[in-house]
């Protein structure tokens, strides 16, 4: 007897079969086309750097043995080197590959802060890959920080840290409304009642207010002084030598001002006058504004003990000038004071007489470090020890290797700091 089924239910059963059939022809038909896939695929290009174009890649790549790896994208260049501030660092020759970077690897280097460029079929440029950049006047460099127990103290470490501050202050010596300094104050100033010491840091020629601070890494060594109980919480000030700028190139406001050729004497009737170049007024009178412009603004606007024994000086090479200058013309301002890299060459009577008024005066440390090559500097540096030595200072005198140069200054520092204020 065979059985009737609704016409709905024989549809059914039929698209069952057939659903069924086709499920298996496709396990083996699947298997075949994925098979005759199977090729690889083309590797995917390198991303690359948003607005920079070329490849992605690291430069400088610092190795834990200290080996440096510089890399440049310049396809179409003929050559490029690196131009480093480190010993055999000059015009070293990279090697460009397939995709257009050049790269070259140094070292191993000493732990130091080490500056470098690129020169790029002769044109001097910086590496786009380093956001990490100082500027010396009007010179800017990449830097790179090779890690290590001489290095140290310029590293950004996990301390308490203090404030640099920008500040404008009056300077009616020099007749000019307003200047700009950095100050530094350290890690808890701004929480507490406490009065502190203070270290007035001077720059060299071609430098300015931002070069202890950026080139000197004043901040970080104070930090991490501080915080090694090493040397005692103090405000360091640092402000622009130049006696003709209001601030830092750099700052957008173009140039420093240059004053003109002024008429040298009156003329005979009837002719042009005679005009000869004459040096400003405000020539070397930067050491009297620090006195009677800066102190008393810093006494007044910061919590400060104001006594010379608690007043600090110290600069390098012309700084290290103002500050013999600042201190022979005013005995009895300042207790401490460091000498880096400069000196005095004429020892006359007159120079004697200082000398032996800041001896009276009380002065607790005089300090004097020079490099050994330093042709610019260390014969003076010497002439002012032996003085110190016959006029009975207590002072310290520290020759380091090398020459007249920002990584003898950051180690004067770092040694001088420890030593104010105790």
């Amino acid at each position: 007897m065979t059985e009737n089924l609704p016409y709905g239910r024989e549809t059914m059963y039929a698209f069952r079969n057939i659903l069924i059939g086709a499920c298996l022809i496709s396990l083996l038909i699947i298997p075949a086309l994925t098979a005759q896939q199977a090729a690889p695929a083309p590797a995917p290009a390198k991303p690359q750097i948003p607005g920079m174009g070329g490849p992605a890649f690291v430069s400088p790549e610092i190795m834990p043995n200290r080996q440096v790896t510089f890399r440049f994208y310049a396809p179409k260049a003929s050559e490029v080197r690196v131009n480093g501030d480190w010993p055999g660092g000059m015009g070293i020759a990279m090697t460009k590959d397939s995709e257009g970077i050049w790269s070259v690897t140094v070292g191993p280097l000493a732990p130091e802060l080490w500056g470098y460029t690129f020169s790029v079929d002769g044109v001097r440029t910086l590496d786009p890959r380093n956001p990490d950049v100082k500027r010396d006047g009007m010179r800017y460099d990449n830097i790179l920080l090779i890690s290590g127990p001489e290095s140290a103290l310029y590293e950004l470490k996990d301390v308490p840290h203090g404030t640099v501050s920008m500040v404008w202050y009056p300077s009616p010596t020099l007749k000019m409304a307003a200047r700009r300094m950095y100050i530094y104050t350290p890690p808890g100033y701004e929480n507490s009642n406490t009065r502190y010491p203070v270290l007035y840091l001077l720059h060299g020629g071609g430098g300015d207010e931002d070069a202890w601070n950026t080139l000197g890494r004043a901040s970080m060594i104070m930090d991490n002084l501080i915080a090694q109980g090493k040397a005692k919480p103090m405000i360091v000030v640092m402000p622009n030598g130049n006696a003709n700028q209001v601030v830092s190139q750099g700052y957008g406001l173009g140039r420093p001002p240059a004053r003109g050729p002024m008429p040298a004497a009156p003329a005979a009737p009837g002719a042009a006058p005679a005009r000869a170049p004459v040096q400003a007024p405000y020539e070397g009178s930067f050491p009297h504004s620090l006195v009677k412009d800066i102190i008393p603004y810093v006494e007044k606007h910061y919590r400060v003990i104001a006594n010379k024994d608690n007043r600090a000086i110290a600069g390098l090479s012309m700084g290290g000038g103002h500050t013999v200058s600042a201190t022979n013309n005013n005995p009895g301002v300042f207790g401490y004071i460091g000498v880096f890299s400069a000196g005095i060459r004429n020892v006359d009577d007159n120079v004697k007489k200082q000398f032996a008024a800041l001896k009276a005066s009380g002065v607790k440390l005089y300090y004097v470090g020079c490099g050994a090559e330093d042709k610019l500097a260390l014969e003076g540096s010497k002439q002012l020890v032996e003085l110190l030595k016959s006029q009975g200072f207590n002072y310290k005198y520290n020759e380091t290797p090398g020459g007249h140069t920002w990584f003898n200054w950051r180690i004067y520092l770092s040694d001088m700091a420890p030593l104010l204020f105790r």
